[in-house]
């Protein structure tokens, strides 16, 4: 499966429906700049679809990071913690901020893929 985005610029890799992997994306990290703390959510707590379930916050500004589907957080990302830098300089990759078992894996048909993601970050 595909990573697919949602419109608060989250990204989520559901290719483990046991533990989609979920950050934001490299335009959210643009917008923010140079991320100087992370707020994670706490393992086993569960978020319905576009909850906060944290906080990022940059030299510029802070911002909620919301839940892209529903789900219990089975992971945080503790190097994240240590270095919210990893947000700016791979936000795809190390700098992903939690882990998330589905509840509804239908949630994710609505989400964009990257194309759209791409063409709705032109218009935003």
């Amino acid at each position: 499966m595909s990573i697919k985005f949602s419109r608060e610029h989250e990204w989520i890799d559901a290719s483990n429906p046991q533990a989609a992997v979920v950050g934001i994306t490299a335009h959210a990290q643009d917008a923010l700049g140079d991320v100087v703390f992370v707020d994670l959510p706490e393992v086993g707590k569960t978020y319905r679809q576009g909850e906060v379930a944290g906080v990022v916050e940059s030299v510029k500004a802070a911002a909620d990071v919301y839940m892209p589907v529903t789900g219990e957080i089975v992971e945080v990302n503790e190097a994240l913690r240590a270095d919210p830098a990893l947000a700016n300089s791979d936000p795809l990759g190390a700098g992903w901020f939690f882990k998330v078992k589905l509840a509804n894996p239908a949630e994710l048909d609505a989400l964009m893929d990257a194309a759209a993601y791409a063409e709705f970050c032109k218009n935003a």
